[in-house]
């Protein structure tokens, strides 16, 4: 697929090999605009019938409009859109985590000062800056909260401030955590290096998907890097791909 022209993203977190700047868009643009059959019955239809439904989670999480104040319900909601829904046990859990997300969230906000996660130093992400780093409280953010609950807490800081709090998942914690290096501070110091190290071709993939998709569409490069490395760890790249080319048809 053309319409993005740079160099090739270097992600060991995805990969061995290279990923060129248009399969990136394409892989991107499919996760975004992907549909996919489903058999569905209604009232009005009650022998059913195929309607076509969106393939991943962009309309339902990165779209949603972005919740205001302290953390609370509208956040959970906003995850349960990426993680699929709680049962009252799991809501409550992911709840009162995200009560206890508040302090060390606040801390990397302040700590930040208005910069994004790939614009901040590479001190930030290392052990040796502890304590009162971002990478410092970023560990803190994502040890909150037990087991898959972890999960949903760091979708909902992400939607909150997409350009700041990585979302870390089951599998891009799986394709994260090989790569991390002896003095860094956690999975979010192999995050920053990538970003750092492909800051060319992201800003390419970045201002190319949002003149496809529009502001509200739109995916700061930390998603697009979380949405590259969790295609290619859940085996969804391919699939990605070949949506994206067909929907610019």
């Amino acid at each position: 697929m053309s319409g993005a022209e740079g160099p090739d993203l270097v992600l060991p977190s995805a990969g061995p090999d290279p990923l060129p700047l248009g399969t990136a868009l394409a892989a991107v643009l499919g996760y975004a605009r992907g549909r996919r059959p489903l058999w569905f019955r209604s009232p009005g239809h009650p022998r059913g019938r195929w309607v076509q439904v969106p393939a991943f989670c962009h309309e339902r999480f990165d779209r949603r409009p972005r919740a205001r104040g302290p953390l609370g319900d509208d956040d959970v909601l906003t995850a349960e859109g990426l993680h699929g829904r709680l049962d009252p046990a799991g809501w409550a859990a992911v709840r009162a985590a995200l009560d206890d997300a508040g302090g060390p969230a606040d801390a990397a906000t302040e700590r930040a000062g208005g910069r994004p996660l790939w614009e901040l130093p590479d001190d930030e992400f290392s052990v040796l800056g502890e304590p009162g780093t971002v990478g410092a409280a970023l560990r803190a953010l994502r040890e909150t909260g037990p087991g898959a609950v972890r999960a949903y807490v760091s979708a909902a800081l992400h939607h909150r401030r997409p350009e700041l709090f990585p979302l870390v998942g089951p599998t891009t914690r799986r394709q994260l955590l090989p790569h991390v290096e002896e003095g860094d501070s956690g999975l979010e110091a192999v995050v920053h290096r990538e970003l750092r190290a492909n800051a060319e071709g992201f800003a390419v993939l970045e201002a190319s998907v949002a003149a496809a998709l529009g502001p509200a569409g739109a995916l700061t490069r930390l998603r697009l890097h979380d949405v590259l490395v969790w295609a290619s760890g859940s085996l969804r790249l391919a699939h990605a791909v070949s949506l994206g080319a067909r929907a610019a048809r």
